[in-house]
């Protein structure tokens, strides 16, 4: 078959056309869409009935684009990405283990990292003023009873409507957005306690407008954790809806507008709430034995336990657990999930997730039940932005596939 011959040349041995393909991810058609835009330089070689290409020009354009589409023959959706592996019962963000950047830098550090490769000490991210008072007066103008979460998908809204270089998708200008965003929303939300300067960290700022509860070391130190613990996990719901409102080119504040319309609900984002409000009725009956039993009698799932990705423990539930044993005022709740846990493996092997952990920390704290919610939605809200990085720099609306129709036979009499 054409392109299936590969040759040789001074530099080592060339690739053909299926070779690219299957390196970059794509398909052979795509290979000849990079050459016509000059991403590649393909060579046809005396006596060869194809293209050949250079393998550490096609390793380097690999490099440059992240995540690609499936080769033809693949049978399901498979994105490859640069951010986030789990293997082995680890999580690993750009090859580092997600536990070891949550033991040695702030939020805002590992963001910059995620984003750019360069870990800049001591950065604080700041909220611009026109962004940040349009998200302001935009939550201000929800009714009382709107939770954390209501005022963050308004306050997206808010600034995006501020920002007129919002559809500006260069790499320097989507970097300054999401350094100005995520801050943007916090400060947006209205504070529970004396408010903290703007240009403290990001998670005491976000501490403040949690729980009335004053804010010691070592609780500020588990938030942090869990802000970078939470800021990616692979192709999950609400990333693969960023990525694909990415593919079609929508800004960056768009593209976190659709990962929190994935993220609402209760299989996702929305899953340490319930956490929440289990460990509330341990606490408050004294057992877990009873409220494992009405779950389980329901036929539902025991809230905080189990994850598809990890065979045992989500290692950040056991980095949070650790942390969480530092604070005195943590332990009756930390106590509740650990009986919740025993109690649940005499009926079925489940370990604890990153919800129960979070559950943990929301109720030791004093924080509404939609707390582990917004805590996830702040923190994925970096993720998001370096996903979409990465399929900026794909062929746009490439997340586009087939549909089967299985409606009525055409032609059908007109209703």
């Amino acid at each position: 078959m054409a392109d299936q011959d590969t040759t040789q040349d001074a530099g080592g041995r060339r690739l053909n056309t299926r070779e690219a393909a299957d390196r970059l991810g794509v398909k052979p058609e795509t290979v000849y869409a990079y050459v016509s835009r000059g991403q590649l330089t393909s060579r046809r070689e005396p006596g060869s009935r194809g293209s050949t290409f250079d393998p550490k020009e096609v390793e380097a354009l690999a490099r440059r684009s992240g995540r690609r589409e499936p080769p033809a023959t693949s049978g399901e959706l498979a994105v490859h990405t640069g951010i986030t592996l789990i293997d082995r019962d680890h999580c690993y963000f750009r090859g580092v283990d997600a536990s070891e950047l949550a033991a040695h830098y702030s939020y805002e550090e590992v963001a910059e990292w995620l984003w750019t490769g360069e870990i800049r000490r001591g950065i604080r991210f700041t909220a611009p003023h026109d962004a940040l008072s349009a998200a302001r007066r935009a939550v201000h103008a929800l009714p009382a009873h709107s939770g954390p979460m209501d005022r963050l998908r308004v306050a997206v809204i808010a600034a995006a409507a501020a920002d007129p270089l919002r559809f500006d998708l260069s790499e320097n200008v989507v970097l300054d957005t999401a350094r100005t965003l995520i801050p943007t929303l916090v400060d947006a939300l209205p504070p529970q306690a004396t408010e903290q300067s703007t240009a403290a960290a990001l998670a005491p700022r976000l501490w403040s407008r949690l729980t009335s509860e004053p804010a010691d070391p070592a609780s500020l130190r588990i938030l942090d954790a869990a802000l970078i613990l939470l800021i990616d996990h692979d192709l999950a719901a609400s990333t693969l809806a960023v990525r694909v409102a990415a593919s079609a080119r929508a800004h960056p504040y768009a593209i976190v507008s659709a990962g929190f319309g994935a993220l609402d609900g209760a299989l996702h984002g929305a899953a340490s709430g319930l956490a929440h409000r289990m460990l509330l009725e341990v606490l408050d009956r004294g057992s877990a034995a009873a409220v494992v039993a009405d779950h389980l009698r329901a036929g539902r799932r025991v809230p905080g336990l189990g994850h598809r990705l990890y065979t045992g423990e989500d290692p950040r539930a056991h980095t949070l657990f650790e942390l969480l044993e530092q604070v005195p005022r943590a332990h009756p709740a930390l106590e509740a999930a650990r009986e919740v846990i025993t109690t649940t493996a005499r009926h079925t092997e489940l370990h604890a997730n990153v919800d129960l952990a979070l559950a943990v920390l929301t109720v030791a704290s004093g924080m509404p039940t939609e707390a582990g919610e917004t805590i996830f939605a702040v923190a994925r809200t970096a993720g998001w932005i370096a996903h979409a990085l990465e399929e900026y720099d794909e062929p746009p609306v490439r997340m586009r596939p087939s549909g089967r129709y299985c409606g009525p036979k055409p032609p059908q009499p007109l209703p």
